[in-house]
């Protein structure tokens, strides 16, 4: 095998969540950070927290928000013309 070739041990790396979180762990990095930790993560905590950076929920939300209107107009004119032919 060849010699020198594996990047250094860290035994001590600091792992950084933006939720504020600090750990140490082991790894090749001195420091490492993170957007999601097990403490901040929806599955671990148990709680609904939506992660959005580009308005795309808005954006879905919206477009039901929508169809919903649009549908019910479209009830509302077969009703109309149900009643237009009675």
């Amino acid at each position: 095998m060849k010699k020198n070739i594996h990047p250094a041990y860290n035994e001590k790396a600091m792992v950084k969540c933006a939720c504020g979180a600090h750990y140490t762990i082991a790894s090749t990095s001195p420091s490492i950070e993170v957007e999601i930790c097990s403490q901040c993560h929806p599955f671990y905590t148990g709680t609904k927290k939506i992660i959005d950076t580009a308005g795309r929920v808005e954006k879905f939300h919206a477009r039901i928000k929508k169809a919903q209107e649009m549908g019910k107009k479209q009830a509302v004119k077969k009703t109309q013309t149900s009643k237009k032919k009675k």
